[in-house]
């Protein structure tokens, strides 16, 4: 049988230590919005190739699906 060796790392330094802090904080101190008004999930299923419209649809524009899908039940059913 051969004799393989694994090296492990070694300690973590200060520096590292002090640049993991700086990060987690950053993280941390991120602002994130409320939703204007509480969110319900919706799960539905569409066809493959309305599927694949609506994402090469959204990919162009820049847009999320959720949020082009969103739009457009807004518009039917915002307004009422």
């Amino acid at each position: 049988m051969s004799n393989k060796k694994v090296s492990i790392g070694g300690k973590p330094s200060a520096k590292k230590a002090a640049e993991d802090t700086a990060m987690d904080a950053w993280v941390g101190s991120r602002k994130q919005e409320p939703p204007k008004e509480p969110m319900k999930r919706l799960t539905i299923d569409i066809p493959t190739e309305l599927h694949a419209k609506l994402k090469a649809d959204c990919a162009m524009r820049g847009r999320k699906m959720t949020d082009e899908i969103r739009d457009l039940l807004m518009e039917k059913y915002g307004n009422q």
